[in-house]
């Protein structure tokens, strides 16, 4: 697919634009734009291959085939490369007995940059689902399971890599990339790793599928997770009601008195959404559980949460209850900050000078998290989301897709931030 590219000319002539650094940079790359479009085909090639490895969270088999694949591309370019199993795991509710493995490469430059790319080769899907999902491209439309989310990320690193080689460019510092395959349950054995080594960088550029006009992101919402456990006393509902303490009554109380914690102003929401007590009509409940989804755009924000809920659980309605609270950060918020916006601000310049394209940048939190904010918890530098291609469908039965005409202006943007960031 051909795409609007002015000619080194015409730039000089009538444009120019500004790195982080304030130095000037070059014009628009012809080299870079003519790679990326020979880089299509063999990009959808590596798609194809990636979607037919099925790499569900819990599937360590099939996240053991799909890191493998990736170590031995990276392997090709001559990146130092290492599979990690982790050790160092936030237990969660539903973390599983066992975790599938990280893949870290670092490519050693001339320069000072420090740059890391990360994305997630695991998907939500369960094994077997492939058959009814498989990689086919229709137009402009290239459809698999676990494609958009996140398998065209994963893809898109490795051309990249693959492009700066063919360019004999390593003019940066440290190029690292970096990826997990816990991500869809929550990243507990990749977080702290990415939390370590996205505080060294000067960037990181996060490759979960781009907005449909190929926007990028600079905030994500935080998610967390609360269960609450009342234990009271089993007896006859009928015969002896009194004898008993019944935890529906407790759990229906604590429930009423945290309703109001939201704080829709600062993006603060807690919403309880699960609840279960009681095995038989007539028998008084001795056990009631419930579930709330919290959402937050400030990592504090979380902090004071819990502690006003763990406050909370102290006013009991019935005295002889037994009530526990366990509140879970699954996803720490995604904040901008200045270094991120210089750097999406130069992506957008990027699009519309050398590529005639519109590039929206967000930079309040409208959805999930990500983790890209696991990247960002001790970061000095920039962190941005959304360097994926365009696509629709994740985490759906049916009909998961990209769009084939955002290949090649990805693989020169990312390209062309390492090459200006390098300078």
């Amino acid at each position: 697919m051909h795409f609007p590219f002015r000619s080194l000319v015409t730039h000089l002539a009538t444009a120019g634009f500004v790195m982080v650094t304030g130095h000037a940079v070059a014009a628009p790359q012809a080299d870079i734009h003519t790679l990326a479009q020979q880089h299509q085909q063999p990009y959808l090639d590596t798609l194809r291959d990636l979607v037919h490895i099925e790499s569900g969270s819990k599937d360590i088999e099939g996240t053991e085939k799909i890191a493998n694949y990736v170590a031995g591309k990276l392997r090709e370019q001559g990146g130092k490369v290492e599979t990690i199993q982790p050790t160092d795991i936030y237990k969660l509710g539903d973390t599983p007995d066992k975790i599938g493995p990280m893949v870290h490469a670092e490519f050693k430059g001339k320069g000072k940059s420090r740059i890391m790319l990360i994305a997630h080769m695991d998907t939500v899907y369960l094994k077997g689902m492939l058959k009814d999902q498989p990689f086919r491209v229709d137009g402009d439309r290239a459809y698999g399971l676990g494609i958009a989310d996140d398998k065209q990320g994963v893809a898109l690193i490795l051309h990249t890599v693959a492009m700066l080689r063919q360019m004999g460019f390593d003019n940066y510092g440290t190029l690292t990339v970096l990826m997990n395959s816990d991500e869809e349950i929550s990243s507990p054995g990749a977080r702290s790793t990415m939390t370590r080594i996205g505080a060294e960088q000067d960037a990181v550029f996060s490759f979960e599928g781009g907005g449909p006009d190929g926007g990028v992101r600079l905030a994500t919402s935080g998610i967390g997770a609360a269960l609450l456990k009342v234990e009271g006393k089993a007896s006859h509902a009928g015969a002896r009601p009194e004898d008993g303490v019944n935890a529906l009554y407790e759990l229906s109380h604590q429930l009423l008195q945290m309703k109001d914690l939201s704080k829709p102003d600062t993006g603060l929401k807690l919403n309880w959404t699960v609840a279960t007590a009681g095995t038989n009509r007539n028998v008084i409940p001795a056990e009631a559980t419930a579930q709330a989804d919290a959402r937050a755009l400030r990592v504090a924000d979380f902090t004071e949460l819990e502690q006003a809920m763990q406050a909370k659980v102290g006013n009991k309605l019935l005295a002889a209850s037994k009530v526990q609270l366990n509140f879970e950060v699954r996803r720490p918020p995604l904040e901008a900050n200045e270094t991120s916006r210089r750097l999406a601000k130069q992506m957008q310049e990027i699009y519309s000078q050398d590529l005639g394209m519109k590039m929206t940048v967000a930079e309040k939190a409208t959805g999930g998290g990500t983790d890209a904010a696991f990247a960002a918890l001790k970061a000095r530098g920039g962190v941005i989301e959304g360097m994926g291609l365009t696509g629709h469908g994740a985490h759906s039965n049916d009909a998961e897709y990209v769009q084939v005409g955002t290949i090649v202006p990805r693989l020169y943007l990312v390209t062309r931030m390492i090459r200006d960031m390098s300078k």
